[in-house]
């Protein structure tokens, strides 16, 4: 992986000069360079990211993205995004702005991005949900020990799963990858998009906070729910719990233990 310093004179070299830097995170920094606040980002995901990010701008209505500034080999260079206080309306904004996002077809399931934060998962293109979603259960299950009740999910998937899509999705919609714009809007981030069921993003939001009657409300006025899908969210949320099995283990490896024997 660049060091700082490496990405630093690259950013100069192609941005403008820098100034002072700040580290957000693990890899991640914010920078000024060439007049501007930027976010850099190292990691081997960057050009996929990238690329996420430029298939979501492309959705008309659909939540704003920061726009790619720099990519290159494990470095992606973004835009800053000015954050305020969380209100009903950015949550209403984000509702209406998933939902377009949702309703924008896509043309195949699966796809897009290798990456799920640290997590490798597996772009090919399938046919249809059932195959798609019981391809990356399956892989994952291997990788955390799993594969006796997740493979016996992965064979109901074609009854379990909901009609409709394939759309584009964010791919990783927790609450940290969302940011409340001080613009009013609501700002998405580090997507690892791919072709899949609407309410993957949905489940994976409300896997680590609440999601508000009023995001829901707003995006049903775009897109209805489909009939059930209360009582798919954890199905959904499986995918994102054998991602954190894989590479946290622990209690996660517990939860998506327990949700795949509910499905079984």
């Amino acid at each position: 992986m660049a060091s700082s310093a490496n990405w630093l004179t690259r950013l100069a070299s192609v941005v403008g000069p820098t100034g002072p830097t700040r580290q957000l995170g693990g890899g991640v920094w914010m920078v000024s360079a060439g007049g501007r606040t930027l976010v850099a980002k190292l990691g081997a995901s960057a050009f996929d990211e990238a690329d996420g990010l430029e298939r979501l701008i492309a959705v008309p209505g659909a939540p704003p993205v920061p726009e790619v500034v720099l990519t290159e080999a494990e470095l992606l260079v973004t835009t800053w995004v000015e954050q305020g206080s969380r209100t009903p309306g950015h949550e209403e904004s984000l509702g209406r702005a998933l939902a377009a996002l949702h309703s924008a077809p896509f043309p195949h399931w699966g796809g897009g991005s290798s990456w799920i934060g640290a997590c490798r998962v597996n772009p090919s293109l399938f046919p249809d949900a059932a195959s798609f979603y019981g391809a990356r259960l399956r892989e994952l299950s291997t990788r955390c020990g799993l594969e006796h009740p997740v493979t016996a999910v992965a064979a109901r998937l074609a009854e379990l799963l909901p009609p409709g899509g394939p759309a584009l999705l964010h791919g990783d919609l927790w609450w940290g990858n969302v940011l409340f714009g001080a613009d009013g809007r609501t700002w998405l981030i580090d997507p690892s998009v791919h072709g899949g069921h609407p309410e993957e993003d949905l489940a994976m939001l409300a896997l680590f906070g609440s999601v508000p009657d009023r995001l829901l409300r707003a995006y049903a006025e775009v897109q209805p729910l489909s009939p059930g899908w209360e009582e798919r969210v954890a199905l959904f949320q499986l995918y994102p719990l054998l991602v954190h099995a894989v590479l946290f283990g622990g209690g996660y490896r517990s939860r998506a233990e327990a949700v795949a024997r509910r499905f079984a």
